[in-house]
């Protein structure tokens, strides 16, 4: 497995890619603390609303869902 592939690498990549966009990535520590992987979503830096990863509950999206969505991004899907 390449250093590519770790989450801390991931996110760190991920993170860069949402600043471009003026996102930045939430991560819910609650969740973590309890035994459960915590989730994820994405907040817009201008009005800080969450854009996406609140629905159907708050930080519902995982690491996955975040990285699908910036690949759309930045492909200029979205």
């Amino acid at each position: 497995m390449s250093r590519k592939e770790f989450d801390a690498s991931r996110m760190r990549r991920m993170k860069r890619v949402a600043g471009r966009h003026g996102l930045t990535i939430l991560t819910s520590d609650k969740i973590k603390v309890l035994g459960q992987p915590g989730g994820h979503a994405l907040r817009e830096d201008a009005s800080f609303k969450v854009i996406y990863g609140d629905v159907p509950k708050p930080f519902s999206a995982s690491l996955d869902d975040i990285e699908s969505y910036l690949d759309k991004l930045e492909a200029g899907e979205e």
